[in-house]
């Protein structure tokens, strides 16, 4: 049997905050591909972070079988970078070109080869990985050229191309149109070496070999893709849920002998008491009696307490089994939008218009590079609003000011609520106790996510119409299906772009519009 590509032992991980997303954590990940689970604050970014070298450890080890190379979630995009930098191969093409130009002075010439290496061809390849993902291949093209679900494909296929003995991708689906993904998939199938990749695509986690989840400070591996992994689980939610019913009817058991013993000791007090009254035996010999039964029925006293403490910590250590994962719940207040309140109107670049108005529900789809976040952006800016409250929810949720804390990021939004009051409300969307006071820099995330989330719909007064960018992607399974009760419950009008269609399905839509060069139509 192969040894791990990964192996981490006893691994703990704090921020300056004192805050410890990883504790004690020990597993590894084996060669092939591994897709790594787990609730949105588990960890699973961070802990990716910590294999690939760029956090150190507060104690414990992690030991990698050769380099790791990160993807993060969130894509650092500066415009002026370009697809090359994307790819990670910047500096090679630089030096290739270089030396094929001639004129380096010869102090430079060993940095130049030493750069190079063996990737002589390093542009051909990447011209070749950017065709193969239906990319144009240039790789002098600027980054700020390219669409979200663009930017990431290529970063991905820089991830390959640069060929590290371990691949850590985060949530590399993000932003992916349809066609995107289908073309992300057959990376992933193809995928040489080790691959651990962290996501909530369940289409994504079905191409992987193993699956492994981070939970309550504990990384756990099972073999076989997600839905797999999702019947081992539910196989032992329903043993663990037997477990506990067993253990309560023991219980019970337990409990009524203890009373039962209880009532029989007092019954033989009583005659006690009794024979003393009556003077039925001389004086010595109820002595003897009394002293007999008072050590009997501290026994049977002991030995009636020691079974139901034994049965309460039996129905203790079962109840540990049952996975029992809080839920966002939020009551949301009525933000005030009649049926022909005109809130918004949204108009195609070249040609084409909505008007949102009254509590709709508006899904824009359309490829990737089509025009959708930067219609929205054109929309929140002024152009086409029609009501100053709103929210707005960007696609890499860059509004949160990273030096703020959480607070202080949902008070932004709720000036003249009471901090308390903020706090108690933030507890529902699974925010509590010092996570509160937090740093939004040190946030994972799905934690940003609810933060953000949180600042829209706490919003006093509260938003007409909520704009929301690809809200699904830093989501686990669980909290997509909660951010769908949320929204819900909210009676205001809403304007959606994801690729998520599983997530806009259950959004009961009102109308579904597409941008296509540039020309906004309704499609339904």
């Amino acid at each position: 049997m192969p040894s791990p590509a990964v192996v981490l032992r006893d691994l703990t991980f704090s921020w300056p905050d004192g805050s410890t997303p990883i504790a004690g954590v020990s597993g590894a990940f084996g060669v092939g591909r591994t897709g790594l689970v787990g609730l949105n604050g588990a960890g699973k970014s961070t802990l990716l972070r910590l294999v690939a070298g760029h956090l150190t450890p507060t104690s414990g080890t992690v030991s990698v079988s050769g380099v790791a190379d990160y993807l993060p979630q969130r894509l650092t995009l500066d415009t002026h970078l370009t697809v090359a930098d994307l790819l990670g191969v910047r500096a090679q093409v630089d030096a290739v070109r270089a030396l094929a130009d001639g004129g380096v002075p010869e102090e430079r010439l060993i940095e130049l080869f030493d750069v190079v290496g063996d990737g002589w061809d390093v542009e051909e390849r990447a011209s070749a990985a950017l065709a193969a993902i239906a990319l144009p291949d240039d790789v002098d093209r600027a980054v700020g050229t390219l669409s979200g679900g663009e930017a990431v494909l290529a970063a991905v296929t820089g991830v390959r191309l640069r060929g590290a003995d371990v691949a850590l991708l985060d949530e590399p689906t993000n932003n992916l149109d349809r066609a995107a993904r289908e073309r992300l998939y057959e990376l992933v199938t193809r995928w040489r070496g080790t691959l651990v990749v962290v996501s909530h695509d369940r289409e994504l986690l079905e191409l992987v070999d193993e699956t492994a989840e981070l939970r309550a400070g504990a990384l756990e591996t099972f073999g076989g893709t997600f839905s797999q992994f999702e019947a081992q689980v539910a196989a032992r939610q329903e043993a663990a849920l037997r477990a506990v019913r067993d253990a309560e009817a023991v219980l019970r058991r337990e409990k009524a002998e203890r009373i039962k013993v209880a009532e029989r000791i007092a019954h033989s007090e009583r005659r006690g008491r009794q024979d003393v009254a009556e003077a039925r035996y001389v004086k010595a010999a109820i002595n003897d009696r009394r002293n007999s039964a008072e050590k009997s029925q501290a026994a049977r006293r002991g030995q009636a307490s020691a079974k139901e403490e034994a049965a309460r910590a039996a129905v203790d250590a079962a109840e540990r089994l049952v996975r029992d994962d809080d839920r966002i719940a939020v009551d949301l207040p009525d933000p005030g939008v009649g049926s022909g309140r005109r809130l918004a109107v949204l108009r195609g670049p070249a040609g084409g218009e909505h008007l949102v108005a009254g509590p709709e529900r508006v899904a824009l789809t359309g490829g990737n590079g089509a025009g959708k976040t930067t219609l929205l952006e054109r929309l929140v800016a002024g152009d086409g609003l029609l009501t100053d409250r709103f929210g707005y929810l960007p696609q890499r949720l860059d509004l949160l000011d990273d030096a703020a804390t959480v607070l202080d990021a949902v008070r932004a939004g709720a000036p003249e609520v009471a901090p308390g009051v903020l706090r108690g409300r933030l507890a529902r969307f699974l925010v509590r106790g010092d996570a509160v006071d937090r740093p939004v820099a040190t946030l994972s995330g799905g934690e940003r996510f609810r933060v953000a989330l949180a600042r829209l719909l706490l919003a006093d007064p509260p938003a007409q119409l909520l704009v929301l960018d690809e809200p699904t992607n830093n989501l686990d399974l669980t909290s997509a299906d909660q951010l769908v009760e949320a929204l819900g419950a909210y009676r205001g009008a809403l304007l959606v772009v994801s690729h998520d269609r599983a997530f806009l399905d259950r959004l009961s839509l009102d109308a579904e519009l597409v941008i296509e060069q540039g020309v906004l139509r309704r499609v339904r």
